[in-house]
């Protein structure tokens, strides 16, 4: 709190750059997100965190390109987009959001707990409180990764527009790790680079595992508006993104 700026507008980039240095995944950024609400942080500037810090951070833009060895500027319209989305999300929170759409829960501080218990406790509560909504939402993506056919991505990859809808759907329905969705996206190469794009912004700001974790750590509400929102503007910015650079 003390490192961002008074000003929640300001706060938001520098909350979204932030998550360039702080490696982490997806699965980590909710609870971390929600600990910064909790400890006074403006919501905008948690939000921007959690959208940015899984897509952007040293691992996945390394592995990005490791991904796409011939494609350079996919590392730099990854970078770019998913920015771009997560400030705007910030943003859009802080001019429309409302605080009865959060639920959040202290816990783990105590009164004459020392720095050493308090952390354990906080290390605790999340690890199982995320933990059980991460097993929920990775049990509904390997049902449908088992279910949905492949022949109906090579249907939708003749077009444009529904190679787009198709990969960012495809994104929340497996819902894989930031770490390693370049590789899946790279080995999608009957589709367009601008569809890859939209494939690797979509995925680390929403799938199924973190729209569950999002109601479990901030509230169903919450969620139910959050969710469907970043989905657009991930797809938005992804595509805007790629127009200019790929």
């Amino acid at each position: 709190a003390r490192a961002l700026p008074a000003r929640p507008a300001l706060a938001v980039p520098v909350a979204g750059l932030a998550g360039a240095v702080l490696p982490g995944c997806e699965c980590a950024s909710v609870p971390v997100a929600g600990a910064l609400v909790r400890r006074g942080v403006t919501p905008a500037a948690a939000f921007a965190f959690l959208l940015s810090a899984p897509a952007i951070n040293p691992v996945v833009l390394t592995a990005t390109a490791v991904a796409f060895p011939n494609n350079p500027e996919m590392v730099a319209a990854r970078f770019g987009a998913s920015l771009l989305v997560a400030c705007g999300m910030g943003w859009l929170w802080q001019r429309l959001g409302r605080t009865d759409w959060l639920r959040t829960r202290a816990h783990g501080a105590h009164e004459g707990a020392t720095k050493g218990e308090t952390f354990w406790n906080s290390v605790r509560h999340d690890t199982v409180h995320a933990g059980g909504f991460l097993v929920l939402g990775a049990m509904a993506a390997a049902t449908l990764k088992a279910v949905v056919p492949a022949t109906w991505l090579r249907l939708a990859a003749d077009n444009p527009v529904l190679s787009v809808l198709a990969l960012a759907v495809l994104a929340v329905l497996l819902s894989i790790c930031s770490e390693a969705d370049a590789f899946v996206a790279a080995s999608l190469t009957q589709f367009s680079m601008t569809a890859k794009l939209v494939f690797l912004v979509v995925g680390p700001m929403i799938d199924l595992k973190l729209f569950a974790m999002q109601a479990g750590t901030f509230g169903r509400g919450f969620a139910l508006r959050f969710a469907p929102a970043t989905f657009a503007a991930a797809i938005a910015g992804a595509v805007l993104t790629g127009a200019v650079l790929l």
